[in-house]
């Protein structure tokens, strides 16, 4: 019996086992082995040892630009959307006339098509007759070219960025749910003013939600290619040639297969290792309840 309930199991666990080993662990593994090689795909490919990591580091200028336009792009845009997120949380826990309407509003852009979000994006970043453009207008301001020029391409791309904060907003508004109105009733007897009860009460208890978000949100600064790849590309002077842009670049482009996979294991180690660091450093400020 034991026996057979083993293999049951295991039977219904196939579909997830399989696709672990042949979606996750063989690719991760071929991309170590080829990233110490010359792989092109379809071609014959030779082992050369640590090649690829010396050219990324001593000759590659492109690779440093790269990691330039993803650090700067996952330094504004991380801290951006945490607040971004956490403010309209906050409006959206108010007790108000139609407020799920509101909710569904913000949350809306998360469940849209990230390829119709680029085209309503391209065309209100339009240089001549974008509506970012004529609203700066309105006011005797010149709006800038913002997808061409290298001065304002990033930015452009965090401010696309932020209409997802409604995702980081459903997270808050129910973590903001779950603070029990006794914290605020106490603390009301005592003479705690609004800024106070946010203060030692609504941003500790929330800490948990925040720190996550400041971890993922790293994580898929770090990793930013979506946004660059419909909308600007390489963008000019490389402006938008962000890290993984540029790995996509090396391999499917450039056919340097081998070299795009040390590339990623470069990127899973930092990533790792920067992870860690903020999970040391912020993570023990957080606030658990129990």
């Amino acid at each position: 019996m034991q026996k057979r309930e083993a293999i049951t199991g295991y039977l219904f666990a196939s579909p997830w086992l399989i696709g672990l080993f042949v979606f996750t662990l063989y690719p991760l593994l071929s991309s170590l082995v080829y990233s110490f090689t010359n792989y092109s795909m379809g071609k014959d490919f030779d082992f050369i040892g640590w090649t690829n990591f010396k050219i990324m580091f001593t000759s590659d200028h492109g690779f440093f630009q790269s990691i330039w336009n993803s650090v700067w792009y996952t330094l504004v845009s991380t801290p951006l959307n945490l607040i971004c997120g956490f403010g309209v949380g906050l409006l959206m826990n108010s007790k108000v006339k139609g407020i799920k309407v509101f909710r569904c509003i913000y949350y809306l852009p998360c469940v849209i098509s990230v390829v119709a979000t680029t085209m309503v994006w391209s065309w209100m970043f339009q240089t001549k007759y974008g509506l970012l453009n004529q609203l700066l207008a309105y006011i005797g301001v010149q709006g800038p070219a913002w997808l061409t020029d290298p001065a304002w391409s990033k930015t452009a791309l965090v401010i696309m960025g932020l209409w997802n904060c409604g995702g980081g907003m459903m997270m808050y508004l129910a973590g903001l749910k779950g603070i029990s109105s006794t914290y605020y009733e106490a603390a009301e007897i005592d003479g705690a003013n609004a800024w106070w009860k946010f203060w030692k009460i609504t941003l500790p208890m929330i800490s948990p939600l925040l720190f996550y978000n400041l971890l993922t949100g790293f994580i898929g600064g770090i990793q930013v290619f979506t946004n660059a790849f419909l909308l600007t590309g390489a963008g000019t002077d490389n402006s938008t040639n962000f890290y993984v842009y540029n790995m996509y670049t090396m391999a499917m482009n450039n056919r340097r297969m081998g070299y795009a996979c040390a590339m990623g294991w470069i990127l899973l180690i930092v990533t790792m290792s920067l992870s860690l660091l903020i999970w040391r450093k912020v993570g023990s400020r957080v606030y658990y309840e129990s």
